[in-house]
């Protein structure tokens, strides 16, 4: 994953001209637009030609390649209207920190990859089904999935950024992007019974994995290196209580602890101006700051 990311990024910057400025606009735009016809549909004609088909599409109904994208996620307009708008904002963000080229090559690597899956799937599918193999996938095959992706390349980015869910509930996306992942897992787990079909989400990550892997796991070695650290500072910590508190001391500094069992060669004295019986080290007795019980 990591030198196919580098040949990506050489490729970008090779061909800077390379790929559809505001991609995600167009694609929201026109899921909008569609939106609006298929809701004045209802007889299911226009459903009927744009959705995911290999047999009409091996028949030269080329289209579909492209117009299954503008399948409707849902009935609820409301639903619709809020998801292309995260849509909308998730993908312009990756545009504008990886620029047109790369962005461009991760939406459509996203699409690739889901059309492939799709024919292997029809290929698979056909000799139990037979001509049933198509519409089966058409009703499955959408961006929603895709989409969805763009969180987690989102989160891995600005892990920490906040949007406001539903407009008025402020969350960050790692966490965000983790209900994403949740919601994946429960799509895979809860359509068992078509399976392979239901291996669509993990298709849908796939660009991610490739642009966003190499830096997600060498996030994850990072983490689980300084928590070592931590536990070896933690460790070393105790241990040096536990040696402290096994050996009496008569005179122990208030300010960084140190002992005259741990360190002989220091001297000791108690502060008039404190409150309490205070001792401090040679080092502090002047310059700590005084106790008021």
């Amino acid at each position: 994953m990591k030198s196919l990311d580098r040949a990506i990024t050489r490729f970008c910057h090779k061909h800077p001209n390379f790929g559809i400025r505001n991609l995600m606009l167009y694609l929201v735009a026109a899921s909008g637009i569609f939106y609006v016809f298929y809701m004045m549909d209802s007889t299911g004609t226009l459903m009927s030609y744009i959705y995911f088909d290999p047999n009409m599409i091996l028949h030269g109904q080329l289209w579909r390649l492209v117009t299954f994208l503008l399948m409707p996620i849902d009935g609820n307009i409301l639903f619709e209207a809020v998801a292309l708008y995260f849509y909308y904002f998730i993908g312009s963000s990756l545009e504008h920190q990886w620029g047109k080229a790369r962005f461009t090559i991760y939406y459509l690597s996203g699409v690739l990859f889901n059309i492939i899956f799709g024919f292997i799937l029809y290929f698979v599918v056909r000799p139990s089904v037979g001509a049933m193999a198509g519409p089966m996938l058409g009703g499955s095959m959408n961006a929603s999935y895709l989409n969805l992706s763009m969180f987690f390349a989102f989160a891995s980015i600005w892990p920490d950024a906040r949007v406001l869910l539903f407009f008025f509930i402020p969350i960050k996306m790692k966490w965000l992007a983790l209900v994403d992942a949740a919601f994946f897992i429960f799509s895979i787990l809860r359509n068992m019974s078509i399976f392979p079909l239901n291996l669509l989400p993990l298709v849908a990550i796939l660009n991610f994995f490739v642009f966003c892997g190499a830096e997600l796991f060498s996030h994850f070695r990072r983490d689980r290196a300084v928590y070592k650290r931590r536990a070896q500072w933690d460790r070393a910590v105790n241990e040096a209580k536990r040696e402290e508190q096994s050996q009496p001391y008569r005179h122990k500094c208030s300010v960084c602890g140190r002992t005259d069992v741990t360190n002989p060669e220091l001297e000791f004295r108690y502060c008039s101006k404190c409150q309490g019986y205070h001792c401090f080290c040679q080092d502090h007795i002047n310059s700590h700051v005084h106790f008021t019980e």
